[in-house]
């Protein structure tokens, strides 16, 4: 999905000029760039406008078409006052009284004249195709060496704005710009197929436009006509009309305002004289390489989807993301001042772009973050606690990465006789049996919120008070024992008829210190605990065969618990260990007296008391006389004298 976002990133960072909603964008943004770089000039001294105005059809009484007459008689000033070339941007596609007139006057003319042409092919909106044959018959009846037609065509934007030069379609006749120039030291080739930004200019000040204009009625009248031949002779003259509701045009100036006269809208032939003005100026603007316009949109891409693989903070990603938006629109209006043709330029299309690769590329990284997160969580689940994985999840500080000091509680387990089992069943019984039996006694770790540390063989090893302590640690830690003892019970039940007998699930169980961490190498680590308190739990595990009893708790570890469920063991020495250690088994359902009667049994046999021990215990041993571990401790307390430790091989 990543991928495919990212080909439609840089679809519309090359495209966006194609695409309808992207494509008002840009041209919003050209308008800016044309309007603000748009060049000053004074009045230009090589074009003058002549034009109808709504006081020449008061004056001559004919709106549409405009009257011919006062046209000939122009034509004919226009050539006596010595023009360079006329441009007549009016169609004669409907025959009129005055047509003679017309023609009389430019079978006359020694100037070169260019008569509007358009056809119903290109220009449906401007002409039928019946207008089109009665101008096809007039351009036949006027035409001379000196009188030849000129397509005044002007395409907009799909806005309605006219930005660019037209295209030169096929049968018809050069635009009249090309057309005025064609045979001229003024004819620049490279225009031929132009289809670039039309140059608008703006006047250096409100009192002197870009172009002179004159109104042709006084261009018509002999007396008057002698008073503008300063601004006719020598230049290109174009003729057309000046109305407020007919053949005007928006521009880039349409929505920016021309800086000097606020004008937004120009008439048709102003447009052509534009054209005309940046013909002769060879102002040709070259568009940007292609294989720059790729590299663009690549690079813009690229930047999108590397902003979104940054791991930095928010304040240093907001400032990335603005310096690169604002490169984005500023690189356009420096290649325009420059000089380049940036009609075309996705600038838009940059920024789209960018954000459908931040947005792949991001949201690609959430879904494997949270892929790679729920798996983490899981794994972290078949050692941890939930709530534990999902605080470390959430602030993975807490799981020091180096080894510390810790006071936890250790917890080992064995399963008496399983490596004789190993050897009397099939190695898939086995793997069948000793998968069941851990599960059964992981899930008990979890359950009451421990931490797997290793299964080694049929051990299980675990810890309370890392890699998160908690208050209540000890409490959990000693019921998680007694309930791996049941587990272990529950599992021997549970064995198929033919296994040999399993026995017992031992538990040992101490709180001390120990040195908590990820150990290993650069290939593979394991978080672990080391130290004494660890080794003290697996000699009490050990120390249940020989007292006879399931679960050994250290005084250390049932003193932090909270619970009441004890009943001394006796004080052993365990081997490896020189320091006794006071032993109790968590027995939950043992009467309160009988537990009682144990307790004062060791502590006359701390204080020496011997005959003390002997009553105690004979009273034990009329209500324990079955319990195995009982009848040990016992024996222990009247074997031993003051409080004497029972050394364990």
């Amino acid at each position: 999905m990543a991928i495919l976002l990212l080909c439609l990133a840089l679809y519309f960072a090359f495209n966006s000029w194609r695409l309808p909603l992207l494509r008002d964008a840009e041209s919003a943004l050209y308008d800016i760039r044309a309007a603000n770089f748009a060049p000053p000039t004074d009045t230009d001294k090589r074009v003058t406008l002549v034009v109808y105005t709504a006081d020449t059809n008061r004056a001559t009484g004919q709106i549409s078409p405009v009257d011919r007459t006062i046209l000939a008689k122009a034509l004919t000033q226009i050539d006596a006052l010595g023009a360079k070339g006329v441009g007549i941007d009016v169609l004669f596609d409907s025959p009129q009284d005055d047509d003679e007139v017309l023609r009389a006057s430019l079978k006359a003319m020694k100037t070169p004249v260019y008569l509007a042409y358009a056809d119903n092919r290109t220009n449906p909106e401007a002409i039928t195709y019946e207008q089109e044959q009665d101008l096809k018959a007039f351009m036949a009846s006027a035409r001379t060496a000196m009188v030849k037609p000129a397509s005044i065509l002007l395409e907009t934007d799909s806005d309605g704005v006219a930005r660019r030069w037209p295209r030169q379609y096929a049968g018809l006749p050069p635009l009249l710009s090309l057309a005025l120039t064609n045979d001229g030291a003024d004819a620049d080739g490279r225009f031929a197929s132009y289809t670039g930004p039309i140059r608008y200019r703006v006047p250096t000040a409100s009192d002197r436009p870009v172009f002179d204009k004159i109104p042709i009625d006084l261009l018509a009248d002999p007396e008057t006509a002698p008073l503008v031949a300063d601004v006719v002779k020598g230049r290109y003259v174009l003729i057309g009309g000046d109305f407020s509701d007919f053949d005007q045009f928006d521009t880039p100036f349409t929505r920016t305002g021309n800086p000097v006269t606020g004008e937004t809208r120009m008439i048709g032939v102003e447009v052509h004289a534009s054209m005309l003005a940046q013909l002769l100026d060879k102002a040709w603007k070259a568009p940007p390489a292609e294989w720059a316009r790729v590299l663009a949109a690549l690079i813009a891409v690229g930047l999108g989807a590397a902003t979104a693989l940054l791991q930095v903070r928010t304040w240093v990603l907001a400032l990335a993301v603005i310096g690169q938006f604002a490169a984005f629109l500023a690189v356009p209006f420096v290649i325009e001042r420059a000089g380049y043709d940036t009609l075309g330029l996705p600038a838009t299309g940059w920024l789209v772009g960018w954000l459908i690769a931040y947005t792949a590329i991001s949201s690609s990284l959430r879904a494997i973050n949270a892929a790679q997160r729920e798996f983490a969580q899981g794994a972290l689940g078949k050692y941890l606690p939930r709530s534990v994985a999902a605080e470390i999840m959430r602030n993975p500080d807490r799981l020091s990465l180096h080894g510390e000091k810790r006071e936890i509680f250790c917890l080992f387990s064995d399963l008496e006789g399983f490596t004789k089992l190993t050897h009397a069943v099939e190695p898939e019984m086995i793997a069948r049996l000793l998968n069941d039996y851990l599960d059964r006694l992981s899930a008990v770790v979890l359950q009451y919120g421990g931490t797997l540390d290793k299964f080694v063989g049929d051990a299980v090893v675990a810890f309370w008070g890392a890699p998160i302590a908690y208050p209540d640690d000890g409490e959990r830690a000693v019921r998680a024992a007694h309930a791996m003892y049941l587990a272990g019970e529950a599992f021997r039940r549970s064995v198929p008829e033919g296994a040999p007998p399993i026995g017992r699930t031992r538990v040992g169980l101490h709180y001390g210190e120990a040195v908590v961490g990820n150990f290993g190498g650069e290939g593979r680590m394991q978080y672990t605990a080391l130290g004494d308190a660890m080794n003290t739990a697996a000699r009490l595990e050990g120390a249940n065969k020989p007292l006879d009893t399931t679960v050994l708790v250290s005084r250390e570890a049932a003193e932090r618990s909270g619970l009441d469920w004890f009943r001394p063991m006796g004080t052993v020495t365990l081997r490896g260990r020189r320091t006794p250690v006071e032993v109790f088994e968590p027995v939950p359902d043992m009467p309160p007296a009988l537990r009682g009667l144990a307790n004062e049994a060791v502590a006359a046999h701390s204080a020496g008391e011997e005959e003390r021990v002997h009553a105690l215990t004979d009273k034990v041993l009329e209500s324990a006389h079955d319990d195995d571990a009982m009848i040990n401790l016992i024996q222990r307390l009247r074997q031993t004298h003051k409080g004497e430790s029972y050394v364990l091989g």
